[in-house]
């Protein structure tokens, strides 16, 4: 849909049970169109739900390190497709008093924003992004490769996405 960026839309979204009826400008609109193009403007990386089924009960001791390590790799894949990771919260600029500038320092959580129909995750579950789809590349090169601890419950439900915290593992 094109529309000018100065214009508004009037959006209204009924709930029926388990259904919704989505209008836009007055137009019935299909709920699965909205979701699709919800799921193909927004996401455009490709992020991996990893899950290690056992926890923490089999992990051993590594005393060259001192650091809790896995006996073997054993995470099992439990979801992949088109998802989102950005930023939680974009670092503050105000202007204080005296016109200098202070900048508050960046926040290390990042939201994960996963269709609806992506299980839901459990505590210490892992967001790898794998790639993007994005036609003019990713959204932010360095996250490609880099896992993500899921630390909360969903910061928000929607008719079609679910938005998660997760925090930076490496």
């Amino acid at each position: 849909m094109e529309h000018d960026d100065n214009s508004q839309r009037h959006v209204q979204i009924t709930a029926h049970g388990g259904r919704a009826d989505v209008a836009i400008d007055g137009k019935q609109v299909d709920p699965s169109a909205v979701k699709a193009y919800s799921i193909s403007h927004l996401a455009g990386e490709q992020p991996e739900v990893w899950r290690d089924s056992a926890g923490r009960t089999d992990d051993v001791l590594d005393e060259t390190t001192g650091r809790v390590v896995p006996l073997a790799p054993d995470e099992e894949l439990v979801w992949d497709g088109l998802g989102a990771v950005m930023p939680f919260g974009r670092p503050a600029i105000t202007q204080p008093f005296g016109g200098s500038v202070a900048v508050e320092p960046p926040t290390t959580d990042y939201q994960a924003v996963l269709p609806i129909d992506a299980p839901a995750l459990r505590r210490d579950d892992v967001v790898r992004v794998a790639g993007s789809v994005r036609p003019g590349g990713p959204r932010d090169p360095q996250l490609i490769g880099r896992r993500f601890r899921f630390s909360d419950e969903a910061v928000g439900t929607y008719s079609v996405v679910r938005i998660v915290r997760v925090q930076v593992i490496d």
